[in-house]
């Protein structure tokens, strides 16, 4: 295995310095070789842990911009539903008051209706007892007009004879030729 001073500088500036050397064993470590190998660690490490560094800070940095895009989209993306629902509640609430007034003025058309048709049947039942009440009275009028004539003509049948028949047509001529005297 090479040791760290190996790594760090070619062999060849090793034999110029043959009695200095790198002891590798931790535990025999002495102060030179640790602030040694910590200056090339931190001299060729800067850069990659500057690089890892900055390129976790990017990510997390994306991550929190792309977190906080979503949180506002969502945010927007509710305050939008939130809106729709309270469009939607007053809607339901419009639409039910109008079917409940719609209902209510149906049912009074209904009753309207009702009561208009129950007054038109009892003018028609009024009315048709009119009617048959004036038929019934012209009927017995008829009848009792036709047996008065059947009776009178029986009376006058029986009543007339020759001498009647003659004194009534003199009778009837001197008022007509009265009656022509007079509108001379």
């Amino acid at each position: 295995m090479r040791s760290v001073s190996e790594i760090a500088s070619p062999s060849s500036c090793w034999t110029l310095a043959a009695n200095i050397g790198l002891n590798t064993n931790i535990l025999e470590v002495n102060l030179i070789n640790l602030i040694l190998v910590l200056g090339i660690l931190f001299y060729y490490g800067k850069g990659v842990l500057i690089n890892i560094s900055e390129n976790r800070e990017r990510t997390i940095l994306s991550t929190i911009q792309d977190a906080e895009g979503r949180h506002k989209e969502a945010t927007e993306k509710l305050m939008g539903a939130r809106t729709r629902l309270k469009q939607a509640k007053l809607k339901a609430d419009e639409i039910r008051i109008n079917g409940l007034t719609q209902m209510d003025k149906e049912q009074r058309n209904l009753v309207d209706a009702a009561d208009e048709d129950s007054r038109r049947l009892e003018d028609s039942k009024n009315y048709t007892i009119r009617f048959e009440k004036q038929r019934a009275i012209e009927q017995v009028r008829q009848q009792v007009s036709r047996l008065a004539s059947e009776r009178a003509l029986e009376s006058l049948k029986s009543r007339l004879d020759k001498d009647l028949h003659l004194r009534v047509i003199d009778y009837h001529i001197g008022l007509l030729g009265a009656m022509g005297s007079l509108s001379n």
